[in-house]
């Protein structure tokens, strides 16, 4: 039986990364064996990074391009709402009045 992914480029997702642990959130830029591209940050400063964006200081968030090997990937969910909590993203639009995908943007467009 083929298995459907249901995970495309351009997706928000949250990956959770082991050894060390670490939860990111971000944009897919694509999934292949070897690995996971993605444009995010650290889901560690949530709180500061929304107040950053909120007040004008979007350019002070670590946000990176960053290629995350498989062994080291744990898991990787759609950003999406659950359970009646809102995903991510709505929490972000909502709370910073901007557009996560706008600023989930690469950093130099090719």
């Amino acid at each position: 039986m083929l298995l459907t992914m249901p995970f495309q480029t351009g997706d928000l997702v949250v990956v959770i990364l082991r050894e060390p642990r670490e939860r990111l959130w971000g944009r897919l830029l694509g999934l292949e064996a070897p690995g996971i591209a993605l444009r995010g940050l650290d889901l560690t400063p949530w709180e500061e990074v929304l107040g950053l964006v909120r007040t004008g200081e979007a350019d002070q968030v670590a946000l990176s391009t960053r290629f995350l090997p498989m062994h080291r990937v744990e898991a990787m969910y759609l950003d999406e709402a659950s359970s009646g909590a809102p995903s991510l993203a709505d929490t972000f639009l909502q709370r910073t009045g901007q557009d996560p995908q706008a600023f989930l943007a690469d950093a130099h467009p090719r």
